[in-house]
């Protein structure tokens, strides 16, 4: 049995609270963003540079997502900002993609040795304490507006995890055993799933499961009174 959807009351609450978490988001990365690049600079530290380069993505996807739910409550522009921010989601994570394998290669290559950085392992701890709960609720409200794009976003969210931990458990190894290399051969593990789900967003499709039995409640479901 089809569940009812939201009124147009919620609905627009919901938009408020994706609203405020993509504000959330875009302070987070920018914050990130700099703490990890800066470290990176002065430590050497490939992967953490890449992690840093991961948290400018998510202002972008981020910002895109702010604008999407801005139109939530326009159903003639809600569509359109629907198309084109599951767009730029998707060439974030394809350019997400691409700076990794890039990184990683190089990295292993090169065989570049980096300092131990304590604030590098801080900010991807934090990373990866905070990370899954705003996934969580994002998703909580792309399922609610029954929007892929804000799928795809938390979906984008949980790589920014993924990769923190990987560059976490990198650094840890570094600094414990100075083996420098294992952080970037396990970050090429992402690469694939960030290529399909990149690739299914620039095609306009969903990344998660509830697209299947949601779609065909996606035009036409506010009627006005």
């Amino acid at each position: 049995m089809a569940t009812s959807l939201p009124s147009y009351t919620d609905r627009e609450a919901i938009a408020r609270r994706g609203h405020y978490l993509e504000v959330i988001t875009i302070i987070w990365a920018i914050c990130e963003a700099t703490i990890a690049l800066v470290t990176a600079q002065r430590s050497g530290s490939l992967s953490l540079a890449g992690f840093g380069f991961d948290s400018l993505i998510e202002v972008v996807s981020g910002a895109a997502l702010m604008w999407r739910m801005s139109h939530e409550m326009d159903p003639d522009r809600r569509h359109r900002a629907e198309q084109v921010s599951l767009r730029i989601a998707g060439a974030c994570l394809l350019a997400l993609a691409a700076y990794v394998f890039i990184e990683a290669i190089i990295h292993l290559v090169g065989r570049r040795s980096a300092e131990t950085t304590w604030a590098g392992i801080g900010v991807t701890a934090a990373a990866v304490t905070f990370m899954p709960l705003l996934a969580r609720a994002k998703r909580n409200v792309g399922r609610a507006l029954n929007s892929d794009a804000m799928m795809t976003d938390a979906r984008q969210t949980d790589f920014c995890m993924y990769q923190a931990a990987i560059v976490l458990v990198g650094l840890i190894v570094h600094a414990a055993f100075g083996i420098a290399w294992m952080d970037s051969a396990a970050a090429l593990v992402l690469v694939p799933f960030l290529l399909r789900a990149g690739t299914l967003s620039l095609k306009g499709e969903a990344c998660c499961a509830h697209h299947s039995h949601q779609h065909h409640h996606h035009h036409r479901e506010l009627p006005t009174t």
